[in-house]
Protein backbone atom coordinates (compact mmCIF):
# COMPACT_ATOMS: atom_id res chain seq x y z
CA UNK A 1 0.00 0.00 0.00
CA UNK A 2 1.15 3.86 -0.78
CA UNK A 3 2.07 5.36 2.69
CA UNK A 4 3.16 8.82 1.89
CA UNK A 5 3.52 11.54 -0.78
CA UNK A 6 5.71 14.83 -0.72
CA UNK A 7 3.31 17.04 -2.59
CA UNK A 8 0.04 15.94 -1.97
CA UNK A 9 -2.34 14.99 -4.91
CA UNK A 10 -4.71 17.49 -3.89
CA UNK A 11 -2.08 20.05 -4.61
CA UNK A 12 -0.92 18.25 -7.78
CA UNK A 13 -4.55 18.26 -9.09
CA UNK A 14 -5.26 21.98 -8.25
CA UNK A 15 -1.92 23.12 -9.77
CA UNK A 16 -2.77 20.92 -13.03
CA UNK A 17 -2.87 23.13 -16.06
CA UNK A 18 -6.43 24.17 -17.04
CA UNK A 19 -6.78 22.61 -20.62
CA UNK A 20 -5.93 18.78 -18.88
CA UNK A 21 -9.15 16.43 -19.18
CA UNK A 22 -12.17 17.48 -17.08
CA UNK A 23 -12.38 14.11 -15.34
CA UNK A 24 -9.24 13.42 -13.99
CA UNK A 25 -8.23 10.72 -11.74
CA UNK A 26 -6.27 11.06 -8.80
CA UNK A 27 -2.56 10.73 -9.85
CA UNK A 28 -2.17 7.62 -7.30
CA UNK A 29 -5.41 5.82 -8.54
CA UNK A 30 -3.95 6.69 -12.10
CA UNK A 31 -0.47 5.30 -11.57
CA UNK A 32 -1.93 2.25 -9.93
CA UNK A 33 -4.09 1.21 -12.69
CA UNK A 34 -1.73 1.88 -15.10
CA UNK A 35 1.03 -0.20 -13.30
CA UNK A 36 -1.84 -3.10 -12.71
CA UNK A 37 -2.57 -3.17 -16.52
CA UNK A 38 1.13 -3.50 -17.54
CA UNK A 39 1.56 -6.48 -15.11
CA UNK A 40 -1.73 -8.00 -16.04
CA UNK A 41 -0.40 -7.34 -19.99
CA UNK A 42 2.93 -9.27 -19.20
CA UNK A 43 1.37 -12.37 -17.21
CA UNK A 44 -0.66 -12.42 -20.56
CA UNK A 45 2.09 -12.29 -22.85
CA UNK A 46 1.13 -9.08 -24.28
CA UNK A 47 4.35 -6.74 -25.16
CA UNK A 48 2.67 -4.09 -27.16
CA UNK A 49 -0.13 -3.95 -23.99
CA UNK A 50 3.28 -3.82 -21.33
CA UNK A 51 4.64 -1.32 -22.83
CA UNK A 52 1.67 1.13 -23.02
CA UNK A 53 3.12 2.63 -19.68
CA UNK A 54 5.94 3.85 -21.12
CA UNK A 55 6.35 7.08 -22.80
CA UNK A 56 8.39 7.22 -26.48
CA UNK A 57 11.22 8.75 -24.93
CA UNK A 58 11.71 6.95 -21.85
CA UNK A 59 15.10 6.24 -20.01
CA UNK A 60 15.62 2.33 -18.83
CA UNK A 61 18.96 1.49 -16.59
CA UNK A 62 20.85 -1.57 -17.08
CA UNK A 63 23.97 -2.94 -15.12
CA UNK A 64 25.55 -1.96 -18.64
CA UNK A 65 23.96 1.31 -19.12
CA UNK A 66 20.99 3.62 -20.23
CA UNK A 67 18.36 2.27 -22.97
CA UNK A 68 16.89 4.98 -24.62
CA UNK A 69 13.55 5.08 -25.72
CA UNK A 70 10.27 2.75 -25.72
CA UNK A 71 11.81 0.53 -28.67
CA UNK A 72 14.79 0.03 -26.93
CA UNK A 73 13.14 -1.28 -23.87
CA UNK A 74 10.77 -3.27 -25.66
CA UNK A 75 13.90 -5.17 -27.72
CA UNK A 76 15.16 -5.97 -23.97
CA UNK A 77 11.92 -8.06 -22.57
CA UNK A 78 11.10 -9.03 -26.37
CA UNK A 79 12.47 -12.21 -26.25
CA UNK A 80 10.48 -13.13 -22.45
CA UNK A 81 7.27 -12.86 -24.56
CA UNK A 82 5.63 -16.07 -25.97
CA UNK A 83 1.81 -14.71 -26.57
CA UNK A 84 0.28 -17.26 -23.87
CA UNK A 85 2.07 -15.70 -20.87
CA UNK A 86 5.67 -14.68 -20.24
CA UNK A 87 8.80 -17.17 -19.81
CA UNK A 88 10.16 -15.05 -16.76
CA UNK A 89 7.10 -15.94 -14.59
CA UNK A 90 3.84 -13.98 -13.49
CA UNK A 91 4.46 -10.26 -12.86
CA UNK A 92 2.87 -8.58 -9.66
CA UNK A 93 3.61 -5.68 -8.10
CA UNK A 94 4.14 -4.37 -4.39
CA UNK A 95 3.43 -0.41 -4.16
CA UNK A 96 5.42 0.83 -1.10
CA UNK A 97 5.55 4.64 -2.22
CA UNK A 98 4.67 7.45 -4.38
CA UNK A 99 5.76 10.56 -4.14
CA UNK A 100 4.81 13.37 -6.07
CA UNK A 101 7.52 15.94 -7.52
CA UNK A 102 5.43 18.36 -9.11
CA UNK A 103 2.00 18.52 -10.87
CA UNK A 104 3.07 16.38 -13.47
CA UNK A 105 5.90 14.10 -12.21
CA UNK A 106 6.32 11.53 -9.58
CA UNK A 107 8.69 8.81 -8.34
CA UNK A 108 7.03 5.33 -7.88
CA UNK A 109 9.45 3.16 -5.46
CA UNK A 110 7.61 -0.43 -5.55
CA UNK A 111 8.78 -4.29 -5.59
CA UNK A 112 8.47 -6.54 -8.02
CA UNK A 113 8.00 -10.08 -8.14
CA UNK A 114 8.02 -12.22 -11.05
CA UNK A 115 6.81 -16.25 -10.46
CA UNK A 116 7.59 -19.19 -12.40
CA UNK A 117 7.08 -22.55 -12.37
CA UNK A 118 9.83 -23.63 -9.82
CA UNK A 119 11.09 -19.68 -9.01
CA UNK A 120 10.65 -16.68 -7.51
CA UNK A 121 12.42 -13.82 -8.24
CA UNK A 122 12.12 -10.19 -6.50
CA UNK A 123 13.65 -7.30 -7.44
CA UNK A 124 13.12 -3.30 -6.35
CA UNK A 125 12.00 -0.55 -9.09
CA UNK A 126 11.70 3.18 -9.09
CA UNK A 127 9.68 5.09 -11.90
CA UNK A 128 9.50 8.68 -12.58
CA UNK A 129 5.85 9.45 -14.10
CA UNK A 130 5.39 12.62 -16.26
CA UNK A 131 1.46 13.07 -17.23
CA UNK A 132 1.28 13.56 -20.60
CA UNK A 133 -2.40 14.27 -21.52
CA UNK A 134 -4.65 12.64 -19.55
CA UNK A 135 -2.56 9.64 -18.60
CA UNK A 136 0.66 8.84 -16.21
CA UNK A 137 3.51 7.23 -17.98
CA UNK A 138 6.48 6.05 -16.89
CA UNK A 139 10.01 8.28 -18.15
CA UNK A 140 12.60 6.78 -16.14
CA UNK A 141 12.66 2.93 -15.04
CA UNK A 142 15.69 1.69 -12.74
CA UNK A 143 14.77 -1.83 -12.23
CA UNK A 144 17.32 -4.15 -10.31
Amino acid sequence: MMRRFIVPIAVMIAAAPAAAAPAQVPAETAIRQAMEASAAAWNAGDLARFMAVYADDAVFVTPKGLLRGKAAIAAKYRPSFRGVGNARGALTFAFLELRGIDPRHAMLFARWTLTGPSTVESGMTTLVFERRGTGWQIIADHSS
